[in-house]
């Protein structure tokens, strides 16, 4: 079998890339989900390249199936549990009582993503190199 790390990490860098570019496009419910997305592919990578296969799309519980000698941090996973929270009410419109997801995410929010996407792939880089 292929390895395939380096072809989940590249995309999570890719979505990383994405979610900047909306939030300066001031589309910051696309961004808050493609910073929850880079963190999503960069540590299913990070399993990959341990011989293991990841599935599902909550960070915290991709962080903590990792291997006990890969050891994700306690502020790790505080921070995949902010991405969390972004995966499904930033795209649906019944995400949240009212109103269109845009309505919910302003820069404040796509910029914390962003941030706590790029903790996640810095130890996930790590990890994979």
């Amino acid at each position: 079998m292929a390895e395939r790390a380096p072809d989940w990490f590249a995309q999570a860098e890719r979505d990383l890339a994405h979610a900047e570019l909306s939030r300066q496009a001031g589309h910051h419910e696309w961004a808050c989900f493609a910073a929850q997305q880079a963190a999503d592919k960069a540590i299913k990578a990070v399993h990959l390249r341990h011989g293991q296969e990841a599935w599902g799309h909550v960070v915290r519980v991709l962080l903590e199936d990792l291997p006990p000698s890969v050891g994700a941090s306690d502020e790790l996973l505080d921070r995949a549990r902010v991405l969390d929270s972004f995966y499904i009410p930033t795209r649906y419109a019944n995400g949240h009582p009212a109103g269109a997801p845009r309505d919910h995410y302003g820069d404040l929010q796509s910029r914390e993503a962003i941030e706590h996407a790029r903790s996640i792939v810095a130890f996930a880089r790590l990890q994979v190199a």
